[in-house]
């Protein structure tokens, strides 16, 4: 991706609002409870007060949700705020088990991917009276056809990869060799979800980290002694020391233009994830979105809105 001259260095706050589900738990199409969306509005207002918009990744349940509906619309009357969708397959029809039973929607026969796909986008139009300009395939579960299917539907902006992350041994895709810069890719704007390697041993990190992924007592070591750990921008699960060094890493040494930050609805209310179990975990992320904030605002890294963004990268 080519950004023009007076673009400078972005960030985008991706919300997966989503229902809470258990991922100990078989998929079940009726677990759709959304109640964790009633914390969207008072985290909304901490990100506005901090100048930042958020792009809200909308699935199926929440947009067939009346109060949830009702809240995402006034925090889209922002306009630092963006709509996209979210395609979790087992709660969104049309409904065809067992293929049904797979998490990732880009394993789906095409014809089915293109359904469900269509389903959510109509949904969230009927519901939100306009398109949604980006998408995110639940569990970053992209497929061969997802991003040319997202074209025709006037998509313009896909967020399903995850740079550096593998899930092939799960039956998804494996993104290892995907880094973090915005790439054009059939007719979309790829935004992967940054991650990035830190530590002494980090130039080292796309070749080594695969190498020592299957070793849990060796990885957790070399995380220990700051020689090599893999840090997704969120605060679910990446404490917020490495998540700082990953971003000054970012700026300097990769020259990222654009950075992609995330985390997912549920974590909002304490008890729905296991990111944020309790109020003493829910006050540790929002600490964590306080220094990261401060964090970009000193480095001089804007945010930006997914239409503005769109607009940049024709």
């Amino acid at each position: 991706m080519r950004w023009p001259a007076d673009f400078g260095r972005r960030f985008v706050v991706f919300v997966d609002v989503e229902e809470e589900f258990d991922w100990s738990q078989p998929l079940d199409k009726a677990q759709r409870a959304v109640t964790a969306t009633a914390a969207l509005p008072d985290a909304y207002r901490r990100f506005a007060d901090a100048g930042v918009g958020l792009a809200l990744m909308v699935d199926h349940p929440v947009a067939a949700d009346t109060a949830a509906v009702a809240r995402i619309r006034d925090i889209l009357d922002d306009p630092r705020c963006s709509l996209g969708a979210q395609l979790h397959p087992w709660v969104t029809p049309p409904y065809a088990p067992p293929a049904d039973g797979d998490s990732f929607a880009g394993n789906l026969p095409v014809a089915l991917e293109a359904a469900k796909i269509d389903a959510l986008t109509d949904l969230l139009v009927a519901a939100f009276g306009r398109q949604p300009l980006a998408f995110r395939a639940g569990r970053y579960g992209i497929g061969p056809a997802t991003l040319g299917l997202l074209a025709a539907r006037g998509y313009r902006i896909d967020t399903s990869m995850r740079s550096r992350y593998d899930y092939s041994g799960q039956g998804g895709p494996d993104f290892r060799t995907i880094g973090n810069h915005a790439f054009h890719r059939d007719g979309m704007i790829e935004m992967p979800l940054t991650t990035v390697f830190t530590g002494r041993l980090r130039r080292s990190g796309a070749w080594l980290h695969p190498v020592i992924a299957g070793s849990r007592p060796f990885a957790g070591a070399l995380a220990r002694a700051r020689l090599l750990e893999r840090i997704a921008l969120t605060p679910e699960d990446m404490p917020i020391r490495a998540a700082l060094d990953a971003v000054s890493i970012a700026v300097d040494e990769e020259d990222l233009r654009l950075l992609s930050l995330s985390f997912h609805s549920p974590s909002l209310a304490p008890g729905h994830t296991p990111y944020v179990r309790d109020a003493a975990d829910l006050r540790r992320f929002w600490r964590w979105w306080d220094a990261m904030l401060a964090h970009l605002a000193r480095l001089n890294v804007r945010p930006i809105t997914l239409d503005t963004l769109s607009h940049a990268a024709a």
